[in-house]
């Protein structure tokens, strides 16, 4: 920006207004413990400034001091303000805050909110938050003090971003309870974001998470299926990196304009609720050259700013376009399944039904099997992953296209394709995950409980068909499998219909879901009246026998088979019956309780 008109700036916006104003009065939820519900009042309404921009009679900027000095300022975009006002009206005004105090409105260290009425109703449907962090940190991306979210409020309940007024900052995984989220994740909602400065990217009409989008089918305000595709940006490397020779100095960061990741994630059973409003069962991940996407126009009415404004920021880019190229909710899922060029697909289940995150259930990687922790390279690497409890399922080439099956041996579903996968069992969600993560800086970090020991139960397709055929156990968690089960060695196929997951709507994964659950639950009562007539009594499992929602009839009736296979087997074996002892074996792992005599 010239400096001449930064200087003209730096007095226009301080004439009449002392840059450290004495507050007479300090606002009264600043100190206290109670959540920082809104901006703090004016330190002084008497020395609010009000600005006649555009002379036609009417105030077009507020500007005033908070928490004791700290100047911010209102724009008046929808050109409603009067002279009587003390603050914009966050339906379609501006509001810029000069965080560092250095005199300049949307520039380091500063944040902006700037809300957007599509429709002139006096509601906005769209919130800009700009957040910048220091001037001086160049090449590369400020994952922690910078932040550009742009939030689209699809269903209209006025819930946008969450900014703690004490801090001025963004605090967007801030919650009440477990995942009632003050963000608005919950719903119709879409967003994308960014951590860069405003001032070091290219073009803003791109993004990084490029969108986040949120599915509510029922109406009921929360959220039943969400997406995250991303634009892995390039990042200058330096001030001579000629890949941004055609880029001005100060940029740093741009967009490739492809989508190269794509996690989309369901809940199974709508099971989500007050105490519980975002539990995610399963993540499909997509991963690879992906698609190219800047056909993908969107455009907002009432997007850009008042122009005789710009001239007062540091930085208007943000203000100056009335369009946003992203992938929406009508297109989002075709392009990745139609368009997208992927290299590799993750799976990961929630079998343990403790994930209260936002945004998906977090993946596992392929990585070390026995290894827990965050960040030391085991399969829950990801410090967003739960340490033990989840199912993940790894198709490294690509092969299975995403798309899934249910295996004869468990009644559960997989990732066809899938070379090998792992389950880290968490039977009790002992270890509770939350909503986990990465958020030390905020003191908010999880406190889930790392296991000494789990049990593990490993999954590999060996004939490379794309389907499970071996399925080893280390249950007494000492990383050596006590026992392998080969289904071409018990001569069972281990081929399943294939279910392709690139037509399927949410009410299809509810339907999937229910009639497997319905399946497993039908064969383990085969199962107790088999070992009853057999003379094996299974008052044992009573617990496990009377389920209250789809959820635990899933993860009960799968115990139940396994604990009854267990015990018919253990029989078998202690009698000398080796014939029996196969014939069980194939019955549980064909998932057919009618083979045994």
């Amino acid at each position: 920006m010239n400096t001449s008109i930064l200087l003209l700036c730096f007095v226009f916006l301080n004439h009449g207004l002392p840059l450290h104003a004495q507050s007479k009065h300090n606002y009264w939820n600043h100190q206290t413990t109670l959540r920082p519900a809104r901006m703090p009042l004016p330190d002084n309404i008497e020395l609010i400034q009000r600005i006649d921009l555009d002379k036609e009679g009417d105030p077009d900027i507020l500007k005033y001091t908070i928490l004791n000095g700290i100047p911010v300022m209102w724009i008046d975009d929808n050109d409603n303000m009067k002279w009587t006002d003390i603050e914009g009206d966050m339906a379609g005004d501006c509001l810029c805050i000069d965080r560092n105090k250095d005199g300049l409105f949307a520039g380091p260290e500063d944040i902006s909110i700037d809300f957007v009425d599509f429709d002139n109703n006096g509601k906005a449907n769209m919130q800009w938050v700009v957040e910048n962090g220091k001037a001086d940190i160049r090449y590369k991306m400020d994952w922690i003090k910078s932040n550009i979210m742009a939030f689209i409020d699809e269903d209209q309940k006025g819930v946008f971003n969450y900014i703690d007024w004490n801090l001025l900052t963004m605090r967007h995984w801030e919650r009440n309870g477990h995942s009632n989220f003050f963000t608005d994740y919950q719903g119709n909602t879409t967003f994308t974001k960014v951590c860069t400065p405003s001032y070091r990217l290219s073009d803003l009409r791109y993004s990084w998470e490029n969108p986040f989008i949120f599915w509510d089918f029922d109406h009921d305000g929360l959220s039943e299926m969400a997406l995250r595709m991303i634009d892995a940006p390039e990042v200058r490397k330096d001030g001579d990196d000629p890949v941004f020779k055609n880029e001005k100095s100060e940029v740093d960061v741009r967009f490739t304009k492809k989508i190269s990741y794509v996690a989309v994630s369901y809940d199974f059973d709508n099971d989500n609720g007050q105490g519980n409003e975002l539990d995610f069962d399963m993540t499909l991940c997509f991963e690879g050259d992906g698609f190219t996407y800047d056909d993908q126009v969107n455009k907002f009415k009432n997007m850009k700013g008042l122009p005789e404004a710009n001239q007062l920021l540091y930085d208007s880019s943000w203000r100056k376009i009335d369009e946003l190229i992203f992938p929406n909710r009508k297109t989002a899922l075709n392009l990745t399944y139609k368009r997208g060029k992927w290299k590799s697909c993750r799976f990961v289940f929630d079998e343990d039904d403790d994930c209260n995150r936002w945004e998906r259930v977090e993946l596992y990687d392929p990585k070390q099997l026995f290894r827990i922790g965050k960040n030391i390279g085991g399969i829950d690497n990801n410090p967003q992953a739960d340490a033990v409890g989840d199912r993940g399922e790894f198709d490294k080439d690509f092969s299975g296209k995403g798309n899934l099956y249910i295996g004869a041996f468990d009644g559960k579903i997989h990732l066809y394709g899938a070379e090998w996968g792992a389950w880290r069992i968490d039977q009790t969600a002992t270890s509770f995950q939350g909503y986990g993560g990465l958020y030390e800086h905020w003191n908010t970090e999880r406190l889930q409980h790392a296991p000494d020991k789990f049990g593990t139960v490993k999954y590999t397709d060996t004939n490379n068909n794309g389907f499970i055929d071996l399925i080893q156990y280390d249950l007494d968690g000492d990383t050596i499998f006590e026992e392998s089960v080969s289904l071409k060695d018990l001569n069972i196929d281990d081929r399943r219909p294939v279910i392709s997951t690139s037509g399927m709507s949410y009410p299809d994964y509810q339907k999937l879901f229910k009639s497997i659950t319905d399946k497993e639950w039908e064969r383990a009562q085969f199962a107790i009246s088999l070992a009853e007539n057999k003379g094996q009594t299974t008052k044992w499992y009573a617990f496990w026998k009377n389920p209250r929602t789809l959820q635990e009839k899933y993860d009960y009736a799968f115990w139940l088979n396994f604990y009854i296979y267990q015990d018919l087997r253990q029989l078998a074996k202690t009698s000398g019956e080796n014939f029996l002892v196969s014939q069980i074996d194939k019955a549980y792992y064909s998932g057919d309780w009618h083979r045994i005599k």
